[in-house]
């Protein structure tokens, strides 16, 4: 994911700020732990909020212990002593997507940008290998994400809604896979569409400039009123993710994800287009 699901740090009170971090750093410690220390450089706050929805919907309350930060020794952060099924579970999603975001570059990208890509990608393959290993299922979400897009990019004059439409049934699937019963299922695969087609129409309208420098695909290339567009289809995901949020039942930390689909969504696209 792009980094766009994140907390509104101004409306969280600290013990709930304090739980935030603790689960960030609890996943970069995952990835480092599980799949090396190029690994933590990956981390996104996109992944840290699937790791707390995974939390929010199961049993028992994340308790937290103050350990050294992995990266900056002198310094000592929160970190979750249970939930490590959930941390995993995000952990994984993580490399399998990076995997399949680093094939993509390599086929977009030409020259050094593209060398650089290459050269990582033994590192990265075997870190995928270790992922898929033992989630399989995560796997051929993203693998089938990864062909849905590639084909849709391919088609001529497509449109947002067609070029938006993997992200959000990949996210879709994700989501859905975080609860056990059908009625937070089906919830959850409603949020996570919508939540996937507002990643994707930010990311587009933000990144329309350097596509069109690059000659890169954007569905907003002819689109003049992009912005106005952009703006209009993120205020209904939106809208639409929070209707699926509230029928979830939610276990715990139902605040914290609140926050974050109230008001860190709007407060990121808003800056993100400078708005």
């Amino acid at each position: 994911m792009f980094g766009y699901v994140k907390a509104y740090k101004p409306e969280l009170r600290i013990k709930e700020w304090e739980m935030y971090k603790a689960v960030y750093c609890s996943l970069c410690r995952e990835l480092g732990k599980k799949y090396g220390i190029l690994a933590r450089f990956t981390l996104s706050y996109d992944f840290t909020f699937l790791a707390l929805l995974q939390m929010s919907l199961s049993d028992g309350f994340p308790e937290t212990e103050r350990k050294c930060c992995a990266l900056n020794p002198i310094k000592k952060c929160n970190y979750c002593k249970n939930k490590q099924a959930d941390l995993s579970f995000s952990a994984a999603a993580a490399m399998i997507m990076l995997y399949y975001k680093l094939l993509d570059n390599i086929d977009d990208e030409k020259g050094i940008s593209k060398l650089k890509y290459l050269l990582l990608k033994p590192t990265f393959s075997r870190a995928y290998k270790k992922a898929v290993k033992d989630n399989k299922d995560i796997d051929d979400i993203f693998k089938e994400y990864a062909a849905h897009q590639k084909a849709v990019e391919l088609q001529e004059n497509c449109g947002i809604d067609a070029a938006a439409e993997p992200t959000a049934v990949m996210l879709s699937s994700v989501f859905s896979m975080c609860a056990a019963d059908e009625f937070n299922k089906k919830a959850l695969s409603r949020m996570g569409y919508c939540m996937g087609r507002y990643i994707y129409i930010l990311d587009a309208a933000k990144d329309l400039p350097d596509d069109i420098k690059k000659n890169n695909f954007n569905p907003y290339k002819n689109n003049e009123n992009f912005r106005a567009d952009a703006e209009r289809q993120i205020d209904i995901c939106i809208a639409e993710a929070i209707k699926a949020f509230e029928l979830i039942e939610i276990k715990q930390l139902k605040n914290i994800l609140g926050n974050i689909l109230y008001l860190g969504l709007e407060d990121t696209a808003k800056k993100e287009l400078k708005i």
